[in-house]
């Protein structure tokens, strides 16, 4: 096995630079430490675990976690993953520090800002997508402080790898369910959580694709609920009530339990076919009561535990994420394999 002292004798280098490589800390010279990281990929370097233990200890390592949607369940489960993986990362003397925010720009700033003032090493985030966040993300790389983004991403970051689903492949998975599950002409209303969260705009964006290859299938209008069920339930049924040949639903994110409500209460539930997202229990239930007939999953403890692993691989070891996008499985459930 390959050994500190061996990399830096190919790199021509002190043991010291080497370390400050594999470790980031302090100034080398970009090259330098190209070539370095060169010969580690080469040679499969592989610090000691013993060692590892011990130089996080003596770092007092933090990592932060920002999730969206407070009071969607869903996160629960996200949350469910983060808690296993700190408790592993006690051992090493890791702190987690989570925070969470509903969909506004300026609380999450503030929630970075205030994971910034406690000293993380480290952040996993639910990205709001926004320029601001994005320059935020930004400032933290460039400061030396590794970001991966979870169960959806923002676009043109410099953050190190993304943990969640492909939500466009969701999109597209979805209609092929609506087309799958349905005969006729389908008008089919979409409820969505927010325009600034990408994960749910990637989904629109898949379905939208694949339905436009169907020519019975016809998106009639799309909706925006906040992840909020009361809500959900009166835009949903307004929207019934102004398009009375809606014969389809597709909820790409949280408020489904509302937005059911309201098709529950305004139409037979036979009339209605509706594909959503997740099993959270309430998703459940009306899955076993026949409204819902179909829901795509994304493994949201996963998508807790998997960053803090990248993170803090990273950041002890210099060991970077084996791909930027770390797409979790598409999991369609019915009622028949809840």
């Amino acid at each position: 096995m390959a050994t500190i002292k061996e990399i830096a004798t190919l790199a021509g280098v002190s043991r010291g630079t080497v370390d400050r490589v594999l470790n980031h800390r302090g100034d080398v010279n970009p090259q330098t430490a190209e070539k370095i990281m060169q010969i580690v990929r080469d040679l499969d370097y592989k610090p000691n675990k013993a060692g590892i233990v011990l130089a996080a200890q003596k770092k007092n390592l933090k990592l932060g976690v920002i999730l969206l949607g407070v009071g969607n369940p869903f996160f629960d489960d996200v949350l469910l993953g983060v808690r296993e993986k700190e408790k592993e990362l006690a051992g090493y003397n890791c702190n987690v520090l989570i925070r969470q925010t509903d969909y506004s720009l300026q609380h999450q700033l503030d929630a970075i800002d205030s994971l910034l003032a406690e000293g993380i090493g480290g952040l996993a985030i639910s990205p709001y997508n926004d320029n601001a966040v994005r320059e935020k993300i930004d400032s933290l790389c460039g400061q030396g402080i590794p970001v991966v983004t979870l169960n959806t991403d923002i676009e043109n970051s410099s953050r190190l790898a993304y943990v969640g689903s492909n939500f466009y492949r969701s999109g597209e998975t979805a209609a092929g369910l609506m087309r799958l599950m349905t005969q006729g002409e389908v008008r089919v209303g979409i409820v969505s959580g927010s325009r600034n969260i990408l994960c749910h705009t990637e989904r629109i964006a898949g379905f939208s694709h694949a339905t436009a290859a169907y020519p019975n299938i016809r998106i009639v209008d799309v909706i925006n609920n906040n992840d909020d069920d009361q809500v959900s339930f009166h835009l949903t049924k307004k929207l019934l009530a102004d398009h009375p040949e809606l014969n389809a639903f597709y909820f790409t994110a949280g408020g489904v339990y509302g937005g059911c409500q309201a098709i529950e209460d305004f139409a037979k539930k036979s009339d209605i076919t509706v594909i959503t997202n997740d099993s959270v229990p309430t998703t459940r239930e009306y899955m076993q009561k026949g409204l819902i007939a179909a829901t795509i999953c994304q493994q949201p403890f996963q998508q807790g535990f998997q960053p803090l692993s990248l993170l803090f691989a990273y950041l002890t070891t210099g060991e970077m994420p084996a791909s930027e996008n770390n797409y979790v499985d598409v999991d369609i459930r019915i009622r028949e394999n809840l």
